[in-house]
């Protein structure tokens, strides 16, 4: 029962980090990244489609996005789609392709965007610490029914304490690299 009850706790943790990274990865770094892109969805004959199933997205070089329809006619709509999307890019068109060049971030953005970075982590270690009070309530509750003595639940207790700590480890180590990247100019 132990555990189960550390398994999932750890599950959920995991969760967490991964759901950090993934929302880090719409964050603007000053380099050209697909990421930026993926959550920005286009009108495909009626139906609200992802950019990457419209079209093939790759990175031509450290500072620009190469966007290739695999119908012409959907240029204007990607272009537009992409500039709605606030991302604080400026797609252009031609004949064949839509070109997003990714301008330098200034120093001022950089620092906004570390702060940005340090909240979504707080609120993911916030989440992190939930799943361990989650887990402390379900083996107190085995302690008081009885399927555990008091010195288990310690021990278990102990455990889960163990994992959340790894887990705000990797949350501060995800952060970091977040930060450095931004900071790179």
């Amino acid at each position: 029962m132990i555990e189960d009850i550390k398994k999932d706790a750890t599950a959920r943790m995991q969760k967490c980090v991964d759901a950090l990274k993934q929302s880090l990865t719409k964050l603007r770094t000053g380099r050209a990244n697909t990421a930026l892109l993926e959550h920005v969805r286009v009108d495909y004959y009626g139906q609200m489609s992802p950019l990457n199933n419209v079209s093939n997205v790759t990175v031509a070089d450290p500072r620009l996005i190469v966007i290739k329809p695999w119908e012409k006619s959907m240029i204007p709509v990607i272009e537009k789609a992409i500039n709605a999307a606030g991302l604080g890019v400026n797609a252009q068109s031609d004949a064949e392709v839509v070109r997003v060049p990714v301008p330098p971030l200034t120093e001022e953005r950089r620092k906004e965007f570390v702060k940005v970075v340090k909240h979504k982590g707080e609120e993911h270690k916030i989440a992190i610490r939930s799943e361990r009070r989650d887990a402390k309530e379900l083996i107190e509750e085995a302690v008081k029914e009885g399927e555990l003595t008091e010195d288990d639940g310690k021990k278990a207790l102990e455990k889960v304490q163990t994992e959340v700590d790894n887990g705000v480890k990797k949350v501060d180590e995800v952060i970091g690299s977040k930060e450095k990247d931004l900071m790179q100019v």
